[in-house]
């Protein structure tokens, strides 16, 4: 080649012989086409991979986001319904049944839940009757649930609040009560009473049902009637994406052990101030499924959920889970 010296040998000036070193090529060499090829080739599983990791991760994530969110909602919903199960029937300082009916005046609540052919205060008034329930049906399908109710039991809870009311409100109901004895009033003259110690405690009672979410009706949530502080019964949402709730009863029978019965087989109405079947009500069974706000691409639901005498079938993309307990009453 032209550009490429040839080793050659010659003399010197002294007669000494010597090599001349070949001299470097004058151009460099690089990738071939087919080296570009693998390379690029290479490099491209690579980054697939690493795409791959990065959306197992992501889907990952979203599954435990999802799962957290069941869990979170389904618990808390739990808890409170336990936590309001176990106090009610609480009237104060005293275990005594309240003196019947109210000695003031009542002002019958607006919004009040009343079955067909209530009396109006009839519900609000009966502090005697600490639970009872509806079994998969509305009991109060022309006020306070009307247009509300969804599906499911339905289950009331009538109770006095833990804290002493240190002042008195026009309309408000409370419970006055001693070691002795309990009587409802409403507004801001208590009844005279002896005995002591002796304090007023507000009352509570909350209508507890399936319904929907205050900001998107296809999204189902736990819900109840709550008698206000003004007097007057509200509607309030206690926890959303709850889907399904179920109760039973449990009564003691001649042996001492638990019988199971659904609400419907337990005599006595909502507003019934004399004791009935649910003054023997020992404990409360509670079933709860927790349904995600959003389909889960990629999943498919098609479990059976056994709730008491329910069983629901799905099937469909939403992640769901089921809570049970069962709750002693207190009082």
């Amino acid at each position: 080649m032209k550009n490429r010296a040839q080793n050659t040998e010659g003399r010197g000036r002294f007669g000494v012989r010597r090599t001349v070193a070949p001299q470097p090529c004058s151009f460099a060499s690089g990738f071939s086409l087919i080296e570009m090829m693998i390379s690029v080739t290479i490099g491209m599983l690579i980054i697939a991979a690493l795409v791959g990791v990065l959306t197992s991760n992501s889907r990952n994530a979203k599954s435990n986001d999802r799962t957290s969110e069941l869990q979170s909602n389904g618990r808390y919903a739990l808890d409170h319904l336990k936590r309001e199960v176990r106090l009610a029937s609480y009237r104060g300082y005293t275990w005594a049944e309240p003196t019947n009916p109210p000695t003031t005046v009542v002002v019958p609540p607006t919004g009040e839940c009343l079955p067909a052919g209530g009396t109006a205060g009839s519900f609000a008034t009966n502090i005697h009757q600490g639970i009872w329930g509806a079994n998969d049906s509305n009991p109060f399908p022309g006020n306070c649930l009307n247009g509300r109710y969804a599906s499911d039991d339905v289950l009331v809870v009538r109770r006095t609040g833990n804290q002493i009311a240190t002042s008195l409100t026009a309309n408000t109901f409370y419970f006055r009560s001693t070691y002795a004895i309990g009587e409802l009033f409403q507004g801001t003259t208590p009844p005279a009473m002896a005995g002591t110690p002796i304090a007023n405690f507000p009352v509570l009672e909350y209508v507890y049902y399936i319904g929907a979410d205050d900001t998107d009706a296809t999204i189902p949530a736990l819900r109840r009637i709550a008698l206000l502080s003004d007097g007057t019964m509200g509607d309030e949402m206690v926890v959303s994406r709850i889907e399904h709730m179920q109760l039973q009863y449990g009564r003691a029978t001649t042996d001492l052990n638990m019988q199971y019965y659904d609400a419907d087989a337990i005599t006595g109405g909502s507003t019934d101030s004399l004791p009935t079947d649910w003054d023997d009500v020992d404990t409360v069974r509670i079933w709860l499924l927790a349904r995600n706000t959003l389909t889960e691409p990629g999943y498919t639901n098609t479990n059976t959920y056994v709730m008491g005498d329910q069983s629901y079938t799905v099937n469909d993309s939403f992640r769901r889970q089921l809570f049970t307990a069962v709750v002693q009453l207190r009082n």
